[in-house]
C-alpha cells in the first residue's frame, strides 16, 4: 500500500540513519543514563542535527515532528485522520531504555504509543502510524469508499460483518438479509451489526 501512495499521490518517504549524524569515531547514537540504571538512553545531538539536516522544527505549520514512545498519547483513528491533513511529518522512532527527556522537550511537537505495551524499538511503532495516515491521504486508496464504513472511523465502534461467495460453506450461511436485494433493509442489519468496543 505504501509504494500504491507514492505512485498515486504526492507522497515522499524518506528514512535517515540517526548513526549518520552521530559525532563520535564510533557514530554512537545511544550512551548510559545519568545517575545510572539499566539499559541505554538515545543521544541528544544526532537527533537534533538529523532535524536540522531536513529543515525540520517544532511547532512549523502543517507539519509535525512525532517521538514514538511508551509514555506518549495513545495513537487512534482521530490521530492517524489529523496527521493525513498535514504536508510533512517527521517520526523519530524511540529505541533502548528511551530517549534524552530534551528530546520531548524541546525538538518534538508530540510523544506517540500505538499500545499499552514495549517493543525493543519504534521502527513497528513508525509503520503502523505511517501506514494508518497514508491510506486516509485523499486518492490512495482505489476506491475511496473503502473508507466511509471501517471499523474506527467512528470512535470505539467496529464495522459490521462482511461475507462474499459462496452463500454457503461446509454448512455456514451468510445472512439472508444480505442476499435479499434489499439495501434498506441490508443498511439496517449493518448498522444494528456495529459494535462497541468499550
Amino acid at each position: 500500500m505504501l509504494k500504491k501512495a507514492q505512485e498515486r499521490v504526492d507522497l515522499e518517504i524518506k528514512i535517515i540513519n540517526l548513526r549518520d549524524f552521530a559525532q563520535d569515531k564510533h557514530h554512537l547514537t545511544d550512551e548510559p543514563p545519568y545517575g545510572g540504571g539499566a539499559g541505554m538512553v538515545m543521544k541528544i545531538e544526532p537527533i537534533d542535527l538529523a532535524l536540522e539536516s531536513i529543515n525540520v522544527k517544532k511547532g512549523q505549520p502543517n507539519s509535525k515532528i512525532i517521538l514514538t514512545s511508551a509514555k506518549g498519547r495513545q495513537f487512534d483513528h482521530s490521530t492517524a485522520s489529523g496527521y493525513s491533513k498535514l504536508t510533512e511529518i517527521t517520526i523519530i522512532c524511540g529505541h533502548y531504555e528511551g530517549v534524552d527527556e530534551r528530546v520531548a522537550e524541546y525538538l518534538v511537537d508530540e510523544e506517540v504509543r500505538i499500545g499499552n505495551y514495549v517493543l525493543t524499538g519504534g521502527e513497528p511503532a513508525a509503520l503502523v502510524i505511517s501506514d494508518a495516515l497514508i491510506r486516509l491521504i485523499p486518492d490512495t486508496l482505489g476506491n475511496s469508499e473503502s473508507l466511509q464504513e471501517e471499523t474506527h472511523r467512528e470512535t470505539g465502534i467496529t464495522s459490521y460483518p462482511q461475507y462474499t461467495r459462496p452463500a454457503v460453506y461446509q454448512d455456514w450461511e451468510v445472512p439472508n438479509v444480505l442476499l435479499s436485494g434489499d439495501h434498506q433493509k441490508i443498511n439496517k442489519w449493518r448498522a444494528q451489526q456495529k459494535k462497541s468496543l468499550s
